[in-house]
């Protein structure tokens, strides 16, 4: 079977259904490089001395491990040169970073997370890199890019993917037409489309969440997981299992393959009231792509995409994947 190319889908995207432009493109393919780089050094493993933590913290206040960092690096120094892009701004790093004027500029901004999920390096648990592109405001004389250049609603994003490192390394992207998955093949070198049009179930019978801080949450989830955990006698009707990984990126993927609910939700801890999970470079990315799937996405409330951002690191509750028990857990939040 001839598979085609991530290069060759973003070409049909740009000139069948004007999707992405040429900027877009290969900012894509240069961030999905970056991707295959951080693929080949996380499969090292203690071979390459990536395991273990530096000792440091970054701006969330969380242990940097050695890969957290280094995939910021490779990240980075791929995307600096190729004249794409205005800025960008990691998870790892404190403000944004703008191109050196050595280099070209585009008009994009980058978001990333460069290893979603790094307490689970190691103990070789599938981890991943989440991305985000926003347009850039028009371009003024008078100011380079700033940190409120960044501050855009989910919605304006105009592309959005995740790379998942493990058994097999997938790269799954939206570009605002669906989703779809590659493969890399490493012989190749290449990434292969393999999942067309990846559509999540609107039904499941399956949640991820934390239990360990059930006694935190707010009152609307601890109902809907007592109701789930009642079975076929309770509320829901039928029995749910329970799935947790602690990699976000791992927990969506299964999201996207079989349908579930993921729940990361605000609580009554002073560090979890506004959520814990990052909406730039996190939240935003993932609910674009859950969404263009078929899935929802809310912090509570309200729509994770619509949420207007005042802070680079802002952080916010999420809940997504299965459009039907997504909008039951909306229900409850509205009438508590």
């Amino acid at each position: 079977m001839k598979y085609k190319t991530l290069t060759q889908y973003l070409v049909e995207q740009q000139r069948q259904h004007q999707a992405v432009s040429a900027e877009v493109r290969l900012l894509i393919e240069t961030v999905c490089r970056a991707c295959k780089a951080i693929s080949h050094t996380v499969s090292k493993g203690a071979l390459g001395g990536v395991l273990g933590s530096l000792g440091t913290e970054n701006v969330q206040g969380e242990i940097q491990k050695k890969l957290d960092v280094l995939s910021n690096e490779i990240l980075l120094e791929a995307n600096e040169w190729g004249g794409n892009l205005a800025a960008m701004a990691s998870e790892e790093m404190t403000t944004i970073h703008r191109i050196p004027n050595y280099y070209p500029k585009g008009q994009n901004l980058l978001l990333f997370d460069p290893l979603d999920g790094s307490s689970n390096i190691d103990v070789n648990v599938s981890i991943g890199t989440i991305f985000s592109v926003l347009q850039a405001p028009p371009a003024r004389t008078d100011r380079e890019i700033d940190e409120a250049d960044f501050l855009q609603p989910g919605t304006r994003q105009v592309a959005a993917g995740y790379a998942v490192y493990g058994p097999q390394t997938m790269l799954v992207l939206t570009v605002g037409t669906g989703v779809v998955g590659f493969t890399l093949d490493r012989e190749m070198g290449s990434w292969l489309l393999t999942h067309e049009d990846i559509r999540i179930p609107e039904d499941t019978s399956e949640f991820a969440i934390n239990m360990s801080n059930m006694r935190h949450w707010e009152p609307p989830v601890r109902r809907y997981i007592e109701e789930c955990l009642q079975g076929e006698a309770g509320p829901l009707g039928k029995n749910f299992n329970m799935r947790w990984v602690a990699s976000m990126v791992a927990d969506v993927h299964r999201i996207l393959t079989r349908g579930g609910i993921f729940m990361y939700p605000r609580d009554t801890r002073p560090s979890g009231l506004h959520g814990k999970l990052r909406l730039m470079y996190e939240a935003n990315p993932m609910s674009f792509i859950v969404e263009q799937a078929g899935g929802a996405a809310i912090d509570g409330t309200q729509r994770i995409l619509e949420t207007q951002p005042d802070q680079l690191h802002q952080r916010i509750g999420v809940i997504l994947g299965s459009r039907n028990e997504v909008e039951r857990l909306q229900r409850y939040h509205q009438n508590a």
